[in-house]
């Protein structure tokens, strides 16, 4: 291959591969929100079963973060991302054929063993592009993350009424095949491998904490918080992760290096994204109920899915914008003030929100002010927690960043579904949330941001640039 084609189809390309990966990855979050409430009909089922389908993908996502980012450092990051996008495809093909409870969910778990792509993709731009590349590169996939879920929302709403359900996996199924065939053609190994031995054990003790903690979260509302199940979870699920915790101490090669995440820089990022995650997701889960909310009730806007879909569409498309300055405060103040600043203005778009709810054009403006500051903050983790371990450890370390952030919203998910169901208002034969519950999930959202930019100022300063140097392109990661 002559150096010209290498060029050609060099930095650039690379980004923008990694980027329609994760935003295809990221599109099957919101893919099946518009059918949640017809999945019991469709699948011939109850509702409690139902719900699998929703978190058969949550927990899978959460568990094959850090085993896929530990993985890509260990025998390759395209290798795995390659791996990741077959499952996506796998997984949405089940889905497409079928018409019962089981295979969807397992299509539906192997859409969220997908997510490896996500922080292994972040990894894989710091290891191939030019150092004045990567910034940008990790704002703009960042930012992408928000643009496939917003997205997502209103252009699956419309397949569903205007089409079958099924189109909605065979739409998925074709978007991870496209990716895959770029992935493969376009893309080269990462030069960065950290060979040894994967911690089989270790893998399976965070999966067993996590699964436990998560589902616990997920299914405390319809089980009871209360209920021998839930504490059940609760309880086996820290037991474990303590147990998990020392073994990851005491093994050569674990599967996460605790010391490593120990350290202040990693800890406290990982902090603030938790708390991210937790202020972002309030808008995905409290903003459709609020614009679908009957007019009757005097605050409700009385919207469709399908309206309340594209209501929300322009927050994602903000946070693409957003992108370029996040990578420019980096490159002149460093990530930690870029953090600091993308948690701030959500704080600001929740304050706003409270006094903004009487109009769709009020929603929309409200959810703009939060996602522009997701889209800020977004970008920083990734280049703090790479400013901060081992290049043979970007990949893993990315991973429990991601995990961080999943779990914040896995929290907001339970802790926003509890608060709106503990104070509604009856409405004909129904319970809506009151406008109150509404007002105060803006509130919890908003001492998230705070907390998040608490854990911030507590990250160490630094006088350069967190962007990290990656090593030499080497091609730019092209495939020849």
């Amino acid at each position: 291959m002559s150096t010209r084609t290498v060029r050609t189809v060099g930095p650039g390309a690379v980004t923008t591969v990694i980027t329609l990966s994760c935003v295809v990855i990221s599109l099957m979050q919101t893919f099946i929100v518009p059918i949640i409430p017809m999945l019991p009909r469709l699948l011939s089922t109850d509702a409690s079963n139902a719900s699998w389908a929703i978190t058969a993908t949550l927990l899978a996502a959460a568990v094959v973060t850090p085993i896929a980012g530990r993985l890509g450092d260990m025998y390759g990051k395209r290798r795995v991302i390659v791996a990741s996008l077959v499952l996506v495809v796998a997984g949405s093909l089940l889905c497409a054929v079928s018409d019962s409870l089981i295979p969807v969910i397992t299509g539906r778990a192997l859409q969220g063993l997908a997510t490896g792509v996500i922080p292994v993709g972040i990894s894989f731009l710091r290891d191939v592009l030019p150092a004045e590349r990567v910034g940008g590169a990790i704002a703009l996939v960042s930012a992408a993350l928000g643009v496939g879920g917003a997205v997502g929302l209103p252009a699956s709403a419309a397949i569903v009424q205007y089409a079958d359900w099924h189109v909605l996996f065979w739409v998925a199924a074709v978007l991870g095949a496209i990716c895959l065939v770029l992935v493969t053609t376009l893309l080269r190994e990462s030069p960065n491998q950290s060979p040894g031995r994967f911690d089989l054990l270790g893998a399976a003790g965070l999966a067993a904490g996590l699964v436990c903690l998560l589902l616990a979260a997920t299914k405390g509302g319809s089980w009871g918080w209360t209920s021998g199940p839930v504490v059940g979870l609760v309880l086996g699920g820290l037991v474990v992760l303590l147990l998990w915790g020392v073994y990851e101490l005491r093994v050569a090669q674990p599967l996460v290096d605790l010391r490593v995440t120990a350290r202040r820089p990693v800890l406290f990022t990982n902090l603030a994204s938790l708390m991210v995650g937790f202020a972002m997701y309030a808008t995905s889960l409290v903003l459709p109920q609020l614009l679908q909310s009957p007019s009757a009730t005097g605050y409700g806007l009385g919207q469709s899915v399908l309206a309340a879909g594209l209501a929300l569409a322009p927050s994602g498309l903000v946070m693409m914008a957003f992108a370029p300055l996040s990578a420019r405060i980096t490159a002149r103040h460093g990530a930690r003030v870029t953090l600091l600043t993308g948690l701030c203005v959500i704080g600001v778009g929740y304050g706003v929100g409270l006094g903004l709810m009487a109009e769709v054009w009020q929603i929309i403006v409200m959810s703009m002010i939060v996602s522009a500051g997701v889209g800020i903050a977004y970008a920083a983790s990734p280049a703090l927690i790479m400013g901060s371990v081992p290049v043979t450890e970007t990949a893993s370390a990315n991973g429990i960043n991601s995990l961080m952030r999943s779990i914040g919203t896995s929290s907001s998910s339970a802790v926003m579904a509890a608060m709106l169901a503990g104070m509604t208002m009856q409405l004909g034969p129904v319970s809506v949330p009151t406008e109150h519950g509404f007002r105060m999930t803006y509130v919890v959202a908003m001492l998230a941001a705070v907390v998040g930019i608490v854990f911030t100022l507590l990250i160490p300063r630094v006088r350069r640039s967190t962007t990290p140097d990656p090593a030499p392109a080497a091609a730019a990661g092209v495939a020849r």
